[in-house]
């Protein structure tokens, strides 16, 4: 009895440690962003000024919108090219998937300044200059394989004579696609989709080889301001705070929305 208490206080303790190493730098952000002070321990009085800096500054809200707009239009993208590219190997012959597989998995596997720097030579080699387009092209290599490591396994669950079944009912290659294949697929489709979001907000070594002059994330907007390292740049950085904070309370509303949402469907189905 002893050594299961043990055991269990120690996973317990194990569990608790790993989230406080996760979860601990963005609480101390969080609550940094609520008192009136540009350095992390210092003391400062509670204050949302923070968050009127964040607001109020008309570069930084260009910033955040530039990198939401990017980070969408590039998940919208990524979404339906590798959603149809996992379609297409799941149906395609045995061997001519598996090297379909292998080389959609090669960004994955790749640190991230290899298709950074090989997008950049690419561009220069064609005579393509840095735009919005190259910079949409580079966040695509990134995100559409994710997109397919997150449908593949939906399409192996999936049974694969629904959509023959489909066809021999006299559905067209797309209803059947419509109606029958894409209804199993849905979760996901959507699990890639917010990879990719999350993918293209955070990037900033594909971005930085591929965007446009004067163009800004928020990933290369924070790293060229730190390596400013000047009074200013502290006072803007610490708006950062509070945007962190905002990110992180979105987040943790869209989970515990989805997971309320899941567990009802499943207390309906019973």
């Amino acid at each position: 009895m002893k050594r299961q208490l043990a055991l269990k206080c120690l996973k317990a303790g194990f569990i608790g440690l790993v989230l406080m190493l996760l979860y601990a730098p963005i609480l101390l952000l969080a609550v940094y962003s609520f008192l009136s002070t540009d350095i992390i321990g210092t003391a400062g009085a509670l204050s949302l000024e923070h968050y009127a800096k964040l607001f109020g500054d008309p570069i930084i809200l260009e910033m955040i919108g530039n990198t939401l707009l990017l980070a969408l239009l590039a998940a919208l993208l990524s979404t339906v090219l590798g959603t149809l590219g996992a379609l297409g190997m799941f149906y395609c012959k045995k061997r001519t998937k598996a090297i379909l597989h292998g080389a959609s998995q090669l960004p994955v596997i790749n640190a991230e300044i290899v298709p950074a720097l090989s997008l950049a030579i690419t561009f220069v080699a064609v005579g393509i200059g840095k735009s919005y387009f190259t910079m949409l092209i580079g966040h695509l290599v990134i995100c559409t394989p994710f997109v397919v490591l997150s449908v593949m396994p939906k399409l192996k669950q999936m049974d694969g004579s629904l959509y023959e079944a489909a066809l021999d009912l006299g559905a067209s290659p797309f209803k059947a696609l419509m109606t029958v294949v894409l209804p199993q697929i849905v979760p996901g489709v959507i699990s890639g989709f917010m990879l990719a979001i999350t993918l293209s907000l955070d990037d900033y070594i594909v971005t930085m080889y591929t965007r446009p002059n004067g163009f800004e994330t928020i990933s290369t907007y924070v790293f060229n301001a730190t390596m400013r390292g000047n009074a200013h740049t502290a006072e803007t950085l610490s708006s950062f705070w509070a945007l962190t904070t905002i990110i992180f309370l979105v987040i943790v509303l869209f989970v515990v929305c989805s997971n309320l949402a899941g567990r009802r469907k499943k207390e309906a189905a019973k």
